[in-house]
């Protein structure tokens, strides 16, 4: 079956900047209070909830896989590009990583206590992620916890590079409450959200969603 054209451009361009992008995006992970905060929180919440396997979904070169077993967390990879996956093995060789996508994944029916998708839906088009929603939903245990991390806005922006490499793909800017909306309607819950301000681009967001107890 062939892949939808946002799928290509993101394995292809993640595959040329893998290398590079690892280098660089580890001070940036470090400086980023406010969303190891929220990890901080969110491997609490899990650990509350009765634990079990997380997925880091669009993983990249696996920094924040490793800070999630770091908290605690049985915590594995899953990222689309084959040339990420090959970093985030060399560089944390005693954790998980797989190739896969967020719109199939490959975890059975209430098999997570937990998913992270760390600005790895700002890749996705809106249209589109309902079905990514629906998808977390369905591998989350009741209790089981999300949360998103993304880039504040309303547009879709094309990135042509990036990372010292060309890059072709889509970025889109997303508003925190449209986020949660979508969610919520595949019956997941809000817990909380942060916004972070920049002087330097847009706001950053997190969001904490978790699947309700049946009762």
């Amino acid at each position: 079956m062939t892949q939808p054209s946002y799928l290509r451009e993101t394995r292809t361009s993640y595959d040329t900047v893998a290398v590079d992008y690892a280098r660089l995006v580890r001070p940036a992970f470090e400086a980023d209070l406010f969303g190891r905060a929220m990890l901080g929180v969110f491997a609490e919440r899990v650990r509350g909830a009765g634990g079990g396997p997380v997925a880091d979904v669009g993983c990249g070169p696996g920094h924040v896989t490793a800070h999630l077993r770091s908290l605690g967390l049985d915590a594995f990879g899953v990222e689309l590009s084959p040339g990420m996956v090959e970093v985030a093995r060399r560089d944390h060789p005693g954790l998980r990583f797989h190739t896969g996508t967020m719109t199939a994944l490959e975890s059975a029916d209430g098999e997570l206590g937990g998913v992270v998708a760390w600005y790895s839906i700002i890749h996705i088009p809106p249209a589109v992620l309902p079905a990514v929603f629906r998808e977390f939903h369905r591998v989350l245990a009741p209790g089981g916890h999300l949360l998103l991390g993304f880039h504040v806005g309303d547009e879709r922006r094309r990135k042509e590079k990036g990372y010292g490499h060309r890059m072709a793909l889509d970025v889109y800017l997303l508003p925190p409450d449209r986020v949660a909306g979508l969610a919520a309607r595949v019956g997941l819950t809000v817990c909380a959200t942060l916004v972070e301000e920049s002087e330097t681009g847009p706001a950053t967001a997190c969001v904490m969603l978790r699947k309700p107890v049946e009762p």
